[in-house]
């Protein structure tokens, strides 16, 4: 113990000298023996402290106060050691300095117990967060274990309190924000719903209000206890908003009676007057607290709701009495009230002013005012409704009762409460102001919410009013008279009185409706009555006597029912109805047309619903031609809402206001309005004709032709069916049904439709126009479509159609300018010339005859009317057509010349149609044999020169006159184009001219350039690339050329004639250089020049042409038939102009037409015509140009005339030709073939030995030629020349691996490989025949040959080489390969199956393969 007391001591002494060391040392000592050492740690506890050791220093105060906890030395230690570091420790510091304070509590020391929790208290507030601060403060609480002890030392709760309210309302602030921030950014999270949980959450949790609510027990002021109720509320409330539904009541009891204890006390916090007026659910205004009120408008004299009490109040329908204030003073406003009469004489006249608005108008724009300031406030809103329901306002009550609604799901959702009773309100406003709201347009909403009321409250009065207000509008009178009449037995006025009284006169009781509306008018009679209702039950009186009594002179009585329309509208001048019905008097009766009309249109300008009135006045608008005015009547009565009755109405609606605007549209070329508005027509009136023909041609108009088709058809149906309706009131629909069939290019029955007008209206200028450019258009579209015989039908059809308007208008532009359309028609189709109506159009021209009429450029292009033909004349002059379009075309420039832009057309109608009879005149076109092409040329220039002059700004006469001025001036021509493409640059057609025209002058380059442009403006315009496959012929790219061709030939019209020759020409010319065998090919090239033959049958190239084509697809009959046209021709231009081009041409279709009379087994005829050709070309000289044409021509006539000799049997003559044939054809090896097997054919040995000769000198010059290799291989097996034929196998297998070796050689080749196998000895032949038969279908594995030898030699063992045999014959079928119908038929055969057997006999039934496959 001595030791102990020793280093204690010692330890002590230490740390009075400051020797912390030594101190921690000797009271380690001591915790040696003794480590509970109270003392000892309390020394080593200060030693540490003192060495900036706190973690040692609190574990030693910590051991020590476990040892003893109730001694002050230790937790004064810790204490100070907290204090030192700062912020670290606050709430330990906090617990120790609670745990000292009782100590000294209990020693009843209270400087040193204050000492603590000040130093406490000051040190979380330094150095602590604000919620350690707010635990700090809790020390200085009545709830405190010192407050009692320390009380009078300690702050006043009332201080304490609202410091901590601070901060945990902005701890509580932050809170909510981070966790919103937080939480917002989730999947799927809503703002609205996040910031509510947030709340919930927090507010549900949090001490506020209790404090709020200790700051108002504790306080002595009065301004922060009323400061602190109003939080504690605004608290409350907003707890409220945020709770479940099902934990509302107890929160919204408290809420209730805090703001209820604020109003009594009459404290000014908007938020609890709000809650007391607003969450008060009554059925009327009525059942408000009238003292309530004032007192609001007397605390929040500025407030928006105190706007509108404070017109609601002094307004005609306020249930509430001003009270007077005392001493005089007026409690809202603070004027002087007015006590007694003559009072106001007392005060001067400017301090006399009134309590409230004195005019409605000052009444509504204060209500108005306060609207908007208090657009969240359900009163409000449903004050100013009621108030606007009284002023008839509808428009305005249905938004405001909207609003209202809406207001009231939001205080639903705060407070909880149902709001029955003012929702009911809210919907009986809302409903009442849609019954007259546009009516009847939202009835059927209407109905719906009275329906909703009346279930829960049968006998609500304005519910029953509304319904039966809304039959009444239906038109079920009985059913609105019985719910008026329970109106009535709640107490409703004199309104609802003469309504249903209006009800019976409606439902034609006449005299009872009469009846009640005059007790109804006695009643309105008294002073004060409503004079709105008195001029509509005088109206309504008026109209009763006026259907009681139909006859004219009772309605002309002005004693009567007209009497009582002015007694209306004395009552009320702005009553629109009778003055409706006044304008039908002085309409009808009075025959005053001026009068009628001023009321109709005041009647209208009063109220859009007035339809009648409207329907007059757009009548009187329409037959004065001013659509502007019906417009905006027809407009003005559809926005009304009355054209369209509720669903389920049985009340029609009308029709005519959508027709009307339909129709004023139309006029304004508006036709997507229009069509909307005639398609809302017939939807009220389905079987309005005129609404249907409207319709039809608002479609027409704006190119929706299959629409307006159906219109029109349905216009015609409903016509047929109409017995009011006669036949010739039917022309028109049926004119514009053929008007809608033209357009969309069926010419046919729109010809039939214009004819069956014309039966009903034979004089019909503009149907017969119609008719006529109906054929001309039928024409020239067949002339696109190649159907020629139909286009030259149509065409005459035209010319016989102009006849019959020139004897009724000869002086029509339109009718000449189809004339010669029509006539120019046939320059087109040549081959249909005789169709050519000569007579008829000279009788048209020749009509009205004068010499001026056809003068214009006549001693140019020297067309007079004699160069059509003569009436007795045998055959039409070729030229009749051209000449007849061109004097057509100058009759039409002599009618439009008083019209200068028609000149201008004219004129350029005129210099096509003479630039077109150049064309037909100059040697590219011989369709006749006239050579004054030029002169038509020139005519054409100063055509389009004037059409130029008259219009300088059209961009086609530009280009119509570079096109002619081309070969007569290049830089005038160059000059238009240019001209041209600055006024339209985006014309393709102008583009590809200008690139023909450089290509004329050899500029590859800029040609290109404008080709390409061309293209680009319009990708489906034939002729740019008809310029860019020229251009790749210049270049030496025939390939590219043809692909180009080809094109152009499939996106072009079959009225273009360059385009047809162009791509047979490249057709043949690719046919030449690689044939594959496949027929399909060559069709559409023949189809092109069969077409051409019909545009231009006189075009002797293209028919030469046509005739090597078809004998190339096997038709032999054709080339026969054209050739010896051709031939004919030729020698008929030979005689007349012994030209040496011609005899070579002649001797080159000669020898074509030896071939096809070979071809045809016309054997004679084939050897005659090859002699002439070969006589015809025998001097011709060898270093001529057309050398080589020479010698191929030359070599077929040989041929042809050996082979036809040879079938007739003269052998020598034939070995002869092909002798002479091979001499001049230099060894041509397929000439060496023939010949080897001419001369193995004669029979001799010697011939037979030559033919070997030729044979193998053909094969030693040309190592690869399939032919004499194949006839050598023949040859051999004939001769049973092993050592020939095992040399001619090894040429054969190498044949056949050649990739340039066509697929019939490579056939041929494995065929003869085929056969020498089978001539191997019998031990041999098996493997070899499978050799070759594996090794051509290693060749050629996508080929049947090689498979069907390989199935034959299998067996019917293994099926797989014939199904495969039969898989690559249906792959090599036309169009995916060139297979015949024969090799088809055998691989079908191959299978042995019946099916297949069944197959190959459809195939091919000539072939025995396929019946001997299904016979077993």
């Amino acid at each position: 113990m001595s030791a102990t007391k020793t280093a204690l001591k010692a330890a002590k002494a230490a740390l009075d000298a400051r020797r912390y060391d030594d101190a921690a040392k000797e009271a380690e000592k001591v915790l040696e023996n003794d480590p509970k050492h109270y003392h000892a740690n309390v020394f080593h506890g200060l030693a540490l402290e003192r060495l900036d050791r706190y973690e040692d220093a609190e574990k030693a105060y910590n051991v020590a106060l476990r040892s003893k906890d109730d001694d002050a030395l230790a937790w004064q230690g810790l204490v100070s050691l907290f204090e030192k570091q700062d912020n670290k420790k606050i709430d330990e510091y906090g617990f120790a300095a609670r745990r000292l304070s009782d100590i000294h509590m209990q020693a009843e020391d209270k400087y040193k117990c204050q000492v603590v929790v000040d130093k406490y208290v000051g040190f979380a507030k330094q150095h602590g967060t604000k919620d350690q601060y707010r635990q700090a403060l809790d020390i200085l609480l009545p709830s405190s274990h010192v407050y009692e002890f320390l009380e009078g030392r300690l702050p006043h709760p009332s201080q304490t309190f609202p410091k901590i309210a601070e901060i945990v309302e902005a701890d509580e602030k932050q809170r909510i924000n981070k966790l919103i921030g937080e939480r917002r950014t989730r999947l799927g999270a809503k703002i609205g719903q996040v910031t509510t949980e947030v709340k919930r959450e927090v507010y549900q949790n949090s001490p506020l209000e209790l404090l709020y609510n200790q700051v108002i027990n504790w306080t002595h002021d009065d301004d922060i206890r009323r400061l602190y109720e109003e939080k504690s509320l605004q608290r409350a409330y907003d707890t409220l908003a945020v709770l479940a539904t099902k934990e509302k009541v107890e929160k919204r009891a408290h809420v209730q009676k805090l703001a209820e204890g604020m109003v009594v006390l009459k404290h000014a916090f908007p938020l609890a007057w709000t809650i007391v007026l607003e969450w008060k659910d009554i059925e009327e205004v009525k059942e408000l607290d009238k003292n309530l009120l004032f007192d609001f408008m007397e605390l929040f004299p500025a407030d928006g709701l105190t706007k509108i009490l404070k017109g609601y109040v002094s307004s005609e329908i306020s249930p509430f009495s001003v009270p007077a204030q005392p001493n005089g003073v007026n409690g809202i406003n603070g004027t002087k009230a007015l006590t007694g009469d003559g009072a106001e004489d007392d005060l001067p006249e400017e301090e006399v002013s009134p309590m409230y608005p004195i005019s409605s108008e000052d009444r509504l724009i204060l209500m108005s005012e306060g609207l908007e300031e208090s657009s969240r406030s359900m009163m409000s809103q449903r004050l100013m409704g009621e108030y606007l329901l009284y002023l008839e306002e509808y428009s305005n009550v249905v938004e405001t009762a909207k609003k209202m609604k809406e207001q009231l799901g939001l205080d639903r959702q705060v407070s909880g409460l149902d709001f029955r009773n003012s929702m009911d309100a809210a919907n009986v406003m809302l409903a009442t102001s849609l019954i007259r709201h546009q009516s009847p347009r939202h009835h059927t909403e209407a109905r719906s919410l009275f329906d909703e009321i009346l279930k829960r409250k049968p006998s609500n009065s304005p519910a029953l009013i509304g319904v039966g207000l809304i039959l009444e509008e239906e038109e079920e009178y009985e059913q609105a008279t019985d719910l008026l009449a329970q109106a009535l037995k709640q107490g409703a006025g004199v309104k609802v009185k003469a309504e249903a009284a209006w009800c019976k006169a409606l439902s034609h009781d006449y005299e009872s409706g009469l009846k009640e509306l005059e007790q109804c008018l006695e009643e309105l009679e008294q002073p004060g009555a409503d004079k709105g209702l008195k001029a509509e039950v005088l109206y309504r009186i008026g109209m009763c006597m006026w259907n009681l009594d139909a006859s004219k002179a009772a309605r002309k009585d002005r004693n009567g029912a007209y009497a009582r329309f002015l007694s209306s509208l004395q009552a009320n001048l702005n009553f629109a109805p009778s003055y409706t019905s006044l304008g039908v008097y002085y309409s009808d009766y009075a025959r005053d047309k001026k009068r009628a009309r001023k009321c109709f249109q005041k009647a209208f300008e009063l109220s859009a619903s007035e339809v009648e009135a409207a329907e007059r006045l757009a009548r009187t608008f329409a037959d004065q031609g001013d659509w502007h005015l019906v417009e905006v009547v027809s407009q003005r009565v559809i926005d009304s809402g009355k054209v369209r009755p509720p669903p389920g109405s049985k009340k029609k609606g009308l029709s005519w206001p959508f027709a009307a605007l339909g129709v004023c549209q139309l006029n304004n070329q508006d036709y997507a309005k229009s069509v909307v508005s005639f398609q809302a027509a017939l939807r009220i009136a389905p079987n309005d004709i005129h609404s249907w023909i409207g319709l039809g041609e608002s479609y027409h108009n704006s190119g929706r032709y299959i629409a307006a088709t159906r219109a029109f058809e349905q216009t015609q149906k409903l016509q047929e069916t109409d017995d009011a309706t006669k036949p010739e009131d039917t022309w028109f629909s049926q004119y514009m049904l053929a008007n809608v069939r033209r357009e969309l290019g069926d010419y046919v029955e729109a010809a039939d439709g214009y004819e069956k007008v014309l039966a009903l209206k034979p004089l019909e200028f503009g149907v017969a126009i119609a008719l006529l450019q109906t054929h001309v258009e039928a024409a020239w579209q067949n002339i696109e479509l190649g159907v020629y015989g139909r286009a030259a039908s149509s065409a005459a059809e035209a010319i016989k159609a102009s006849l019959s308007i020139i004897e009724h208008r000869s002086d029509a532009f339109n009718m000449w300018k189809a004339l010669g359309d029509a006539c120019s028609a046939f320059t087109y189709i040549e081959a249909y010339h005789q169709d050519f109506l000569a007579d008829n159009v000279m009788r048209a021209l020749k009509y009205g005859y004068e010499s001026a009429h056809y003068e214009p450029l006549t001693e140019i292009d020297k067309v007079q009317l004699e160069a059509i033909g003569q009436n007795q004349a045998a055959t039409v002059p070729a030229s009749a057509p051209i000449h007849a379009s061109i004097l057509a075309h100058k009759r039409a420039l002599h009618c439009c010349s008083n019209d200068i832009h028609a000149q201008a057309v004219a004129w350029y109608n005129l210099g096509w149609a003479e630039y077109r009879a150049c064309v037909c005149s100059s040697p590219l076109s011989p369709s006749f044999p006239s050579k004054d092409s030029m002169r038509y040329l020139k005519a054409s220039v100063r055509c389009f020169k004037r059409a130029i002059e008259l219009e300088a700004g059209n961009s086609e006469f530009w280009n119509a006159l570079g096109l002619v001025t081309s070969p007569l001036n290049p830089k005038v021509a160059q000059h238009a184009f240019v001209r041209s493409l600055y006024l339209n640059d985006k014309s393709a057609k102008v583009w590809t001219n200008l690139g023909a025209f450089y290509l004329l002058q050899n500029d590859t380059e800029l040609a290109n350039e404008a080709l390409t442009r061309g293209q680009s403006a319009d990708p489906d315009y034939a002729h740019a690339w008809l310029g860019q496959g020229i251009l790749a012929l210049m270049y030496g790219d025939p390939k590219e050329a043809y692909g180009l061709f080809t094109h152009a030939f499939e996106i072009s019209d079959s009225s273009s004639l360059v385009t047809k020759r162009l791509y047979a020409t490249s057709a043949f010319d690719q046919a030449l250089q690689g044939f594959s065998g496949d027929i399909v090919e060559l069709l559409q090239p023949l189809f092109a020049l069969r077409q051409l033959k019909a545009q231009a049958p006189q075009d002797r190239s293209s028919a030469h042409l046509a005739a090597l084509f078809a004998e190339r697809v096997g038709d032999h009959e054709e080339p026969v038939e054209v050739l010896g046209k051709v031939c004919e021709d030729l020698e008929s231009k030979y005689e007349s102009s012994e030209s040496a081009e011609i005899l070579a041409q002649f001797a080159q279709a000669k020898a074509d037409l030896a071939r096809a009379y070979l071809a045809s087994n016309s054997y004679s005829e084939a050897i005659e015509t090859a002699e002439t050709s070969l006589d015809l070309s025998a001097d011709g000289d060898s270093a001529a140009p057309d050398a080589d044409a020479r010698r191929k021509f030359r070599l077929s006539a040989h041929l042809t005339c050996g082979l036809a000799a040879n079938y007739t049997g003269d052998m020598d003559k034939a070995i002869s030709m092909f002798r002479t044939a091979l001499k001049e054809s230099e060894g041509n090896p397929d000439t060496v073939c023939i010949l080897a097997q001419v001369l193995w054919a004669k029979g001799g040995e010697q011939e037979r030995n030559n033919a070997r000769e030729l044979l193998l000198d053909c094969v030693e010059h040309h190592s690869e030629h399939a032919g004499a290799i194949g006839l050598l291989a023949v040859i051999a097996m004939l001769d049973d020349d092993q050592d020939t034929l095992a040399a001619v196998a090894d040429d054969l297998h190498a044949l056949r691996t050649k990739p340039d070796l066509d697929a019939h050689d490579k056939l041929k080749a494995g065929r003869l490989l085929a056969a020498i196998a089978l001539l191997k000895p019998e031990a041999e032949r098996d493997a070899a025949e499978t050799s070759d038969a594996t090794t051509a279908v290693m060749l050629s594995p996508f080929q049947p040959q090689g498979w069907s030898q390989l199935a034959s030699l299998s067996g019917d063992e293994e099926t797989g080489p014939a199904e495969m045999a039969l898989l690559t014959a249906i792959g090599s079928v036309p169009t995916r390969g060139t297979l015949d119908a024969e090799d088809l038929s055998d691989a079908f055969a191959g299978t042995s199956i019946p099916a297949d057997a069944q197959r190959s006999v459809m195939v091919a039934p000539w072939l025995l393969c396929g019946w001997e496959a299904l016979q077993s």
